[in-house]
């Protein structure tokens, strides 16, 4: 069994970061790449959401993870980086779908990659082999799959988000104009427990915040 994993909403401030994993038998790689996969950044929304439907059916087992921006800020608060959380996360979809070959797109440059499955082993109760490589997405069609799991799922969040605080925030990344604006006045509303708190983005509105107030006086 072959595994990918990735991920989808490392950066944003709003919202969860999601992980996904996806197993198949060596016979339905050519399956996959004949349905157009690849690096979801590189493939249209309404696009990902075809793919992820016809993904579900074909692959034989897959595994969507999200860890909240609560839970990201407690990992921070312990002493652990993203890397390290994603490490844990990536471990606990291997665990589960236990291949014997995984291949990860590894956030960690490190050696091409080869650190972060180093990282990913400390964590796994079975031994598959791990191909961690920056750029996996890319090249391996099951860590392609596996992207648009992520992606699709971070972005169906997103829409909710937006539809419970009834305002739009863009993709929720500290550099889009949209989330940037509303966030400027908003971010203590009813998105402010959907706000990554240990984010430089949130330290920041929030020193605003408190000079605001203190010009009042």
């Amino acid at each position: 069994m072959i595994c990918g994993i990735d991920e989808a909403g490392r950066g944003p401030i709003v919202g969860p970061l999601v992980m996904a994993g996806v197993s198949v038998t060596e016979d339905k790689i050519e399956l996959l790449k004949a349905m157009g996969i690849k690096d979801s950044k590189l493939i249209p929304a309404e696009k990902r959401e075809i793919l992820f439907d016809e993904i579900i059916k074909l692959v034989d087992s897959y595994d969507i993870i999200e860890i909240s921006a609560e839970e990201i800020d407690e990992y921070q608060e312990r002493g652990i980086n993203l890397n390290q959380m994603e490490a844990r996360v990536a471990a606990k979809i291997i665990n589960k779908l236990k291949p014997s070959k995984v291949y990860v797109d590894s956030p960690e440059p490190a050696n091409g990659g080869a650190k972060f499955g180093i990282m990913i082993n400390e964590f796994l109760n079975v031994k598959p082999e791990i191909i961690a490589e920056h750029g996996a997405d890319a090249k391996y069609v099951v860590a392609g799959a596996a992207s648009i799991l992520a992606k699709v799922s971070r972005d169906r969040e997103v829409a909710r988000i937006v539809e419970e605080v009834g305002a739009e925030i863009g993709s929720g990344y500290p550099h889009d104009p949209r989330c940037k604006a509303y966030l400027a006045d908003n971010f203590r509303g009813p998105i402010h427990k959907y706000l990554r708190k240990c984010w430089a983005t949130y330290k920041r509105l929030n020193e605003a915040q408190g000079q605001s107030n203190l010009s009042e006086f």
